[in-house]
């Protein structure tokens, strides 16, 4: 086999898998509940996330808080201030992309 597979979890539970972190790239898969998310911190590479289902609550830098519905592709600078955050009652599930790989 020449393809490498990979398998994201399911359900409802809180995950944050990395599935791949490469020299390419990292590929984060993430489910929060209400409440549930990252703590804040700073982009540490280019971030491109895509909410999968739920409604994302993200504050950037300084800015107010804004929601991002499913079907939603965010890209984030690098050294961007981030809190991720779900904020209502649906699940919330991200993919994140990271591109170059940090430390690139």
């Amino acid at each position: 086999m020449i393809e490498q597979i990979f398998q994201l979890s399911k359900g409802n539970e809180k995950v944050v898998e990395k599935v791949v972190q490469d020299d390419n790239i990292h590929y984060i898969h993430m489910i929060f509940n209400k409440e549930e998310g990252l703590p804040e911190h700073f982009s540490n590479s280019n971030v491109y996330m895509t909410v999968v289902r739920g409604k994302l609550s993200i504050g950037l830098d300084d800015e107010e808080i804004h929601e991002y519905e499913s079907g939603t592709l965010l890209k984030i600078p690098v050294n961007t201030k981030m809190n991720v955050k779900n904020m209502h009652e649906s699940t919330l599930e991200l993919i994140v992309v990271k591109a170059p790989a940090p430390g690139k």
